[in-house]
């Protein structure tokens, strides 16, 4: 196998090829760089041996695979040549043009490309149908997936044999097929646009909207938190060249607000600046205002949705609150609904609720870490700080938003689950694989299209139907794969039987 390009991305395939035990040669237009790049490798071997996760004899094999070459006609024995070099649509295809004059026909020409078609990689060569995508995700040793795609003349065997080594390379692969993002650049979409536009509504801080993303919908890290480490120079340019590569499709718009920040150079950590501040590497957080003591006389809950009435229920039980049982609710009770995709104001209005005295509550996710409401424009200040006072009563913390429909986790989770479904109905790649490369890559919770069943796909249908009606904006608009699954009662991983 030989590698091109030993960058991070090169090392990291070159190591985990050589620990599968194959012979491994690497080739960069640097001079040095190659033979440097090797012995970096052996020594991050040898600590992987220090810590005892190689034996010496498993170390000694993969330090002996590793070899560097001086020309790139040094790799003209390979059975297969990765390339790591710079996203360059005119550098790759004049690496692949040079390649195909030496390597025999058999050989496989794969890409690591993160952005780039395949297929216009492979454009103009004599034989494109062996040039398949081989991506994979920094740190390589770590990021325990692979993408394999298959451009419009791959052969299938070409990418099966890819399949299999990525599997041989101890990593899960996947099959996508030549589109923008992939799986999983494509897949991550919804988390930062949407989380995004929240912000550009108004609806919560940056760190309202990483504190609910986190403690309630169960994210590792915020969509703010994860595009600070990223990097506004690679995660903002995705987001345009994925936007305008699917011709402004909506469901991917990105927002003005990252543009003016990396015009600015504030780009995140690296900046020591981006939605956050950093100190020393360490990120600034303000402290969040105690709910407070004040509790309000009773409180109803709207039965409109009787799922959330019931949840609302058992939670204002276990906090002590006085319940207001009647039809209609008493003049001085806190009046909660639970919305589906709605906000507080459009279900204070259908229900005939005093708008001053009504406050949403999200029931959808866990509200053990943090409770979410939202008031509407009128809701008064004393009401709030009942409703904050009594949902804070034992210590949980308490997010107040602004009126939106959705409020926030509702918003960017029903986002993240209608793209996943929308791939999977376009045949981007195989359902499970969709989830098993989004849970990997992108460290989700779940994969998109379990999660959307852990919901219920009629629940999200309802939260998109609903986002789409109070916003007139066709990103929110159900993919027909979500729409038919949610009618016939059926998982989103389940697959049409015309296709397999």
């Amino acid at each position: 196998m030989g590698v091109v390009g030993t960058g991070v991305m090169g090392k990291g395939i070159a190591q985990i090829a050589a620990q599968a035990g194959l012979e491994v040669l690497l080739f960069d237009a640097r001079p040095q760089a190659a033979q440097d790049a090797v012995a970096d490798l052996g020594r991050t071997l040898a600590r992987l041996a220090e810590k005892g996760k190689l034996g010496p004899e498993a170390l000694a094999k993969a330090q002996a695979k590793l070899k560097a070459v001086d020309t790139v006609e040094g790799l003209a024995a390979c059975d297969l040549v990765v390339e790591a070099i710079a996203e360059s649509l005119d550098a790759k295809r004049q690496l692949f043009t040079q390649l195909e004059g030496l390597l025999s026909d058999q050989a496989v020409l794969a890409t690591n490309t993160s952005s780039l078609s395949v297929t216009s990689i492979a454009a103009g060569l004599r034989l494109p149908q062996r040039v398949a995508g081989f991506h994979f995700f920094n740190p390589v040793p770590l990021m325990k997936i692979v993408e394999v795609i298959d451009g419009l003349l791959t052969e299938r065997a070409v990418s099966e044999r890819l399949l299999a080594l990525g599997r041989e390379m101890g990593h899960t692969a996947v099959r996508a097929q030549d589109t923008p993002g992939f799986i999983v650049n494509h897949a991550g979409r919804g988390y930062g646009t949407e989380a995004l536009r929240l912000l550009a509504e108004g609806v919560g801080s940056i760190e309202d909207i990483d504190r609910v993303l986190r403690e309630t919908a169960g994210f590792r890290l915020g969509p703010f938190e994860l595009m600070d480490l990223t990097g506004l120079d690679v995660s903002h340019p995705v987001m345009e060249s994925i936007y305008h590569q699917y011709y402004e499709e909506p469901r991917f718009r990105p927002q003005p607000l990252t543009r003016q920040m990396l015009s600015a150079g504030v780009l995140g950590r690296k900046t020591s600046r981006g939605f956050y501040r950093y100190d020393e590497g360490q990120q600034a957080r303000s402290s969040e205002a105690p709910t407070g003591d004040a509790r309000p006389a009773r409180v109803w809950v709207s039965r409109k949705h009787p799922e959330g009435h019931a949840r609302a229920v058992a939670l204002l039980e276990q906090l002590g609150a006085t319940m207001d049982a009647a039809e209609r609710p008493y003049a001085d009770s806190l009046c909660i609904v639970t919305p589906l995709g709605e906000d507080a104001t459009s279900l204070a209005v259908a229900e005939g609720l005093d708008s001053a005295r009504t406050v949403a509550l999200d029931t959808l996710f866990d509200t053990s870490r943090r409770r979410v409401l939202a008031a509407t424009p009128v809701t008064a200040l004393d009401v709030r700080e009942q409703a904050r006072g009594l949902f804070g009563a034992d210590g949980v913390p308490v997010t107040f938003l602004l009126d939106s429909a959705g409020l926030v986790a509702a918003r960017v989770v029903a986002t993240i689950v209608n793209i996943a479904s929308e791939m999977a109905q376009h045949g981007v790649a195989a359902p499970a694989d969709i989830d098993r490369a989004v849970q990997l890559g992108l460290g989700y919770p779940w994969g998109p299209l379990a999660w959307g069943d852990r919901l219920g796909a009629s629940t999200v249908l309802t939260v998109l139907e609903h986002l789409q009606a109070s916003t007139g904006d066709p990103r929110y608009r159900p993919s027909p794969w979500l729409r038919r699954r949610a009618q016939l009662g059926l998982s989103l991983l389940t697959q049409d039987l015309s296709r397999g």
